[in-house]
């Protein structure tokens, strides 16, 4: 049997989305795992350990597959730049762990270039390949950055060089992240594999909307326009805001009794502990007087999810930088159409006309433009969401992990599943 050490240092797949660190990522982690776990790879995923009242060791994800929370640091969330210090604390402990079960691991597969790092170390030790996926760049992140706290530092560019000089392969979710890799990091195309993230159609596919609208509390009729992602600059929420309002001004919200729904953050925490984006655009609704049609719901559990898409009209995703863009494809198995920035992962996924609208980064006119034609043509939206869940089928864990498995073989001639 093929063994797997996955790693996810900085952030855990089994924590609840819309969180600082927690979003596509965790998924793709979780998701992934089952998947190979369904077709008889053992998978055991390291985290660092963010509670000591969690089990450090919990079988969620099925299969015999594990989740290992490895203490490094204190047991408790940390920020990302001091998680630096504690990589070989939980090198130790992967170590460790594999030692007292008798383990030995054939390939290693890190996910964001802390987990990388560490990737890098084990690989040395262990004598075994390393496959990396960075879910987004660093210098990428910068080209978007809006202040200089939003921008990343030189220790993160750093560390990803480093990483693609370590890893035998670099899976990157699109071309535009090869293309990426190649530009700002001169990464050798060689190492690099285009696998797209999956989704899982066993979970999200359509719910007829009175159902799906029973389930979460809402009434029977009304629009509703959805956001999901976390509360942070690069995401764009104030581009949808202000899309909003423009929407408002042309008469087109009568339609949409509802109006946005924006899932991620903490909208009732404290003014000392709430997120600065999240008071910023709370502020910007006010500002706007919006706050009667913007509901800020904060997280929600995954399970939730394919109810909140396929209740709604659309899901929107006005990021200014996506290396994928998961939530799009969620929403789109659910029969939703998307309408989403034209940058990175977005691009690709969405297409054009078809499944939904790609519109100009940063311009609330043009997304509001295509939200009211989805808002007041019903056939146009039923004809998008239909295409949109039948293109999604392509992307269907089965298919994605098969190749991911195609790679780990072509890595490991010697393996057999």
């Amino acid at each position: 049997m093929l063994k797997v050490a996955m790693l996810s240092y900085h952030t855990c797949p089994l924590a609840v989305l819309g969180g600082k660190d927690t979003g596509g990522m965790n998924v793709y982690v979780r998701d992934l795992t089952r998947q190979l776990g369904r077709i008889g790879v053992h998978v055991d995923v390291f985290t660092r350990s963010q509670d000591e009242h969690v089990p450090h060791i919990l079988h969620d994800l099925g299969y015999g597959n594990r989740v290992v929370h490895v203490p490094a640091g204190s047991e408790k969330p940390l920020p990302k730049p001091d998680l630096v210090n504690y990589l070989p604390e939980f090198v130790s402990g992967i170590q460790k762990f594999a030692a007292e079960k008798g383990i030995h691991y054939d390939l290693i597969h890190s996910h964001y270039w802390l987990s990388g790092i560490a990737g890098e170390t084990l690989k040395k030790n262990w004598g075994v390949p390393l496959v990396h996926m960075f879910h987004t760049l660093g210098l990428m992140k910068n080209r978007v950055a809006r202040s200089p706290e939003e921008m990343e530092g030189e220790y993160r560019i750093d560390g990803e060089r480093q990483v693609l000089r370590a890893a035998d392969r670099i899976v990157a979710a699109t071309p535009a992240e090869l293309a990426q890799l190649q530009f700002l990091y001169q990464a050798d195309e060689r190492k690099v594999t285009i696998i797209p993230p999956g989704v899982d159609t066993s979970r999200f596919y359509p719910i007829p909307s009175d159902e799906a609208r029973a389930a979460i509390g809402l009434p029977p009729s009304g629009c509703i326009i959805l956001y999901v992602g976390r509360i942070e600059p690069l995401k764009g929420v104030d581009t949808l805001i202000r899309a909003m309002a423009i929407m408002r001004q042309n008469g087109a919200l009568r339609e949409c009794p509802q109006g946005l729904m924006i899932i991620g953050g903490d909208p009732q925490a404290s003014p000392d502990e709430m997120n600065a984006e999240m008071t910023r655009l709370q502020g910007l609704c006010r500002e706007l007087g919006m706050e009667d049609i913007i509901l800020f719901l904060g997280k929600r559990d995954q399970d939730f999810l394919p109810y909140y898409y396929s209740a709604a009209e659309v899901l929107v995703m006005p990021s200014h930088y996506e290396s994928f863009g998961m939530v799009a494809l969620e929403a789109m198995a659910c029969g939703t159409p998307v309408v989403a920035s034209q940058v990175g992962g977005l691009a690709f996924l969405v297409q054009d006309g078809i499944t939904g609208y790609v519109v100009p980064d940063d311009d609330p006119q043009a997304l509001a433009h295509r939200l009211i034609q989805l808002i007041q043509d019903p056939r146009l939206r039923h004809k998008m969401g239909e295409r949109a869940a039948a293109y999604a089928q392509e992307y269907a864990w089965e298919k994605i992990a098969s190749r991911i498995l195609t790679l780990y073989r072509k890595l490991l001639p010697a393996i057999t599943v």
